[in-house]
């Protein structure tokens, strides 16, 4: 009997886990976080839920004319405009969505600390705050690209199957930089850094075909550049090559995809590893 109590007593205990209460109650928990998260970041200001779409739209006003009246891009580049606006909605989505979620159980360390709250719910509703203002945006967006008399394309259909692809990624890393950042302070500097080389490696201020062919190798290795060159072909213009023809064959792509592959099942191992000791480390 002793024997048993003493194994009992020193039985690990594991904390809670990265659902830690079911998929239902996690997604109930997810959305209900998102929505109350999209309501209080604009509260008090004067423009409100302006601020969703304006803040993409003053980069855009800032990048179109650097890169159309200085650099003359928009020459060499057909229907760069709206090449532009919808890449850089795109990426601010990722950036800012990822962003935010690094930060998330840090800044919710009185919510985590409660045993069965399910700890994944949190740096995923940083993402779907920031999908629902990508939301917003993208009716404006489309609006836009009507008016520059581009579509409507029966290839808009696959929008859904675009935003799908974009948010795993993100997800993927929202929620392996948040488990991270709850050990590692300086992942925020980090990312900011990485981030910002991101954005210049994908192609959303140029196309890859007016790149150097002698970096087409560095562009094909971010998993993001896939997402931007198959938006090209499915939203501004049918007639541009889609992803696999735009990189030169499928066998290009596949660096890009691994880490893409890399990035998510990594992403799920860290979390799932770090859940149970997040309050702790907290």
């Amino acid at each position: 009997m002793a024997l048993t109590a003493s194994a009992s007593e020193l039985r690990e205990v594991t904390g809670p886990s990265a659902l830690g209460g079911g998929w239902r109650r996690f997604f109930d928990l997810l959305w209900l976080i998102a929505v109350n998260k999209f309501k209080v970041t604009y509260v008090g200001a004067v423009l409100g839920y302006l601020w969703t779409l304006l803040r993409p739209l003053l980069l855009f006003s800032v990048l179109l004319f650097v890169f159309t009246q200085i650099f003359q891009l928009g020459g060499k580049v057909h229907d760069y405009p709206i090449i532009l606006l919808f890449g850089v909605m795109l990426f601010s989505f990722f950036q800012e969505a990822t962003q935010k979620a690094l930060t998330s159980l840090v800044e919710e360390e009185g919510v985590v600390r409660k045993m069965q709250f399910p700890r994944l719910a949190i740096p995923l509703a940083s993402v779907l705050t920031v999908l629902l203002t990508l939301a917003v945006n993208m009716v404006a967006v489309f609006i836009f690209i009507l008016a520059y008399g581009a579509g409507p394309y029966w290839s808009w259909l696959l929008l859904p199957v675009l935003l799908l692809w974009l948010l795993t990624f993100t997800c993927a890393m929202a929620a392996m930089l948040s488990a991270l950042y709850v050990r590692y302070r300086d992942m925020s500097i980090i990312w900011a850094v990485v981030s910002q080389a991101l954005f210049y490696a994908t192609p959303v201020l140029y196309t890859l075909d007016i790149v150097p062919q002698r970096f087409h190798w560095v562009i094909l290795l971010n998993p993001l550049t896939p997402i931007f060159l198959q938006a090209r072909s499915w939203i501004i213009d049918p007639s541009a090559p889609g992803a696999v023809a735009a990189a030169g064959g499928a066998l290009k792509l596949l660096p890009a995809v691994a880490i893409f592959v890399a990035v998510c099942v990594l992403a799920v191992w860290v979390f799932n590893r770090e859940a149970p000791r997040i309050a702790e480390e907290l």
